[in-house]
């Protein structure tokens, strides 16, 4: 027994939790360049021939074996918008998004010694560029619209291990999807408008920044 003890002792004395390791992990950079005399946030509409054509984004896209994570965001960068490392000044990490088997990291970087006419992107992974100026995020917040998520378990379901079977009732999942609708006509929602607000929402707490808006605190 003293033995055993001691075996389990030494097994967790040397373990490493690591929460997220079943999880698939995409890292993403927030690009900031200059237009005119003021700060813009860049996005991509993602090209008709990869996952989620249409929809807005950051550059970005799965961690591989050896690289950080920060490594992965400015090397997806430099591929998508075929500019060079140089060009790119990481100045921060913000907070990370699980969903499901998913864990998103993200950075923020400055785009240094380049104009957004200057820059040619990836035609197989991105449709067309486009910017927003620094100030309208600080000052306007996504809208968030309520989505349900249910459980569905297939035939072979072992209700037959549980106290009670098939009457047990499982939690119908609640989740808050936010949505910029933009004046251009664009729009960002999900990942791409939570970052958004993450990001902003740094700026704002670290300049006693207020929004006056009535979707603030949703």
């Amino acid at each position: 027994m003293k033995h055993e003890e001691k075996r389990i002792r030494q097994s967790l004395a040397n373990y490493q939790p690591n929460q997220y390791k079943d999880k698939t992990h995409y890292a993403v950079l927030i690009p900031l360049i200059q237009r005119g005399n003021e700060w813009h946030l860049l996005y991509e509409v993602r090209s008709s021939l990869i996952s989620q054509p249409g929809d807005t984004s950051f550059p970005g896209g799965r961690v591989e074996a050896g690289e950080t994570f920060e490594e992965a965001a400015v090397r997806e960068t430099t591929e998508e918008l075929n500019i060079n490392r140089k060009h790119i000044e990481v100045i921060g990490e913000l907070d990370g998004l699980i969903h499901d088997v998913t864990m998103i990291h993200s950075y923020v970087a400055l785009l240094k010694d380049i104009t957004f006419d200057d820059i040619c992107p990836n035609a197989k992974e991105v449709a067309y560029l486009f910017t927003l100026p620094l100030d309208y995020v600080l000052n306007n917040n996504p809208t968030y619209y309520d989505a349900s998520v249910l459980t569905e378990v297939g035939e072979d379901f072992p209700f037959h291990l549980m106290a009670h079977g098939e009457s047990y009732q499982f939690r119908v999942g609640k989740r808050k999807i936010p949505f910029y609708n933009l004046p251009s006509g664009e729009y960002l929602w999900g990942f791409t408008a939570s970052m958004t607000r993450c990001f902003a929402d740094v700026v704002r707490t670290h300049h006693d920044f207020k929004v006056q808006e009535e979707n603030l605190d949703e």
